[in-house]
């Protein structure tokens, strides 16, 4: 056996409140009642608190559903991005990650980003994505233009 005593909680606890008073509570902080002394470590954390709620997530996790796929393709980019790029982001994934049904194109301009598959409008390919307001969208090719032209027959009398 050794000669020396168990260490304890107590040995802690006890060099913990040998610090001078002034060290422990140095600034007051107002409370409900008035003023009350709290600890400095207090009060550095009530402050980070407060700039806290100003950060922006540094990335964010996008679902993206393309059409005609199963599921969802997942894609983590910085708030600051646009539309445009989440749309080329996920079109990339999406092959690299050789799902099915393959896309007849690749280019990120012949499609649009909506909300769901039931809306009806695309969202703007300049939009930032941190003002867009959720985090799962759905992605379809653009109608093509051919179809509208030729259904217009020009008719000579």
């Amino acid at each position: 056996m050794t000669s020396r005593s168990p260490f304890t909680f107590r040995h802690v606890i006890e060099s913990r409140h040998r610090r001078p008073t002034s060290e422990r509570y140095s600034d007051p902080v107002r409370g409900r009642g008035g003023l009350v002394p709290a600890p400095g470590n207090l009060i550095s954390a009530k402050q980070e608190n407060e700039s806290s709620s100003k950060k922006v997530p540094a990335k964010l996790l996008l679902k993206v559903n393309i059409e005609r796929s199963l599921g969802p393709v997942h894609v983590i980019l910085s708030p600051e991005n646009t539309v445009k790029d989440l749309v080329k982001s996920a079109i990339d994934i999406y092959v690299k990650e050789r799902r099915r049904p393959l896309l007849k194109q690749i280019d990120s301009d012949r499609f649009e980003l909506h909300y769901s598959q039931f809306s009806l409008e695309s969202l703007k390919p300049e939009e930032k994505l941190i003002n867009l307001g959720s985090r799962n969208f759905f992605l379809c090719s653009k109608p093509s233009s051919a179809a509208n032209s030729s259904s217009t027959v020009d008719t000579k009398i």
